[in-house]
């Protein structure tokens, strides 16, 4: 049987707070520069990550359901089953942490 690494806490966090509907734990999870790359739109700051997960993430009521992981230095990516009433299917989310912080999140394919 195969177990998935641990993810670094701000990962994990982010994840678990997306899936619960928690936008305030989720924008603690992030630096206060750190951003969202949705496919090549960037949201920078907790004010512009806010707007985009109010319209198309938690606002959403996404729910991840993770599949696997992977890290490599201050990169985890997280492939997870996106669920809720927005985008619906498998994605990838690389997530750059420094120290205690994600300092972005880009989702790709």
């Amino acid at each position: 049987m195969t177990s998935t690494p641990p993810m670094p806490i701000p990962v994990a966090a982010a994840l678990e707070a997306a899936s619960a509907g928690n936008t305030e734990d989720l924008l603690a999870a992030f630096a206060p520069l750190g951003a969202v790359d949705d496919w090549g739109r960037v949201f920078r700051g907790h004010d512009a990550i806010r707007r985009w997960s109010d319209a198309e993430f938690i606002g959403k009521e996404v729910t991840l359901r993770v599949t696997g992981s992977r890290t490599e230095g201050d990169t985890t990516t997280v492939s997870a089953e996106v669920g809720g009433k927005g985008f619906n299917g498998p994605s990838d989310f690389t997530f750059t942490v420094d120290d205690a912080h994600i300092t972005l999140m880009r989702i790709t394919g």
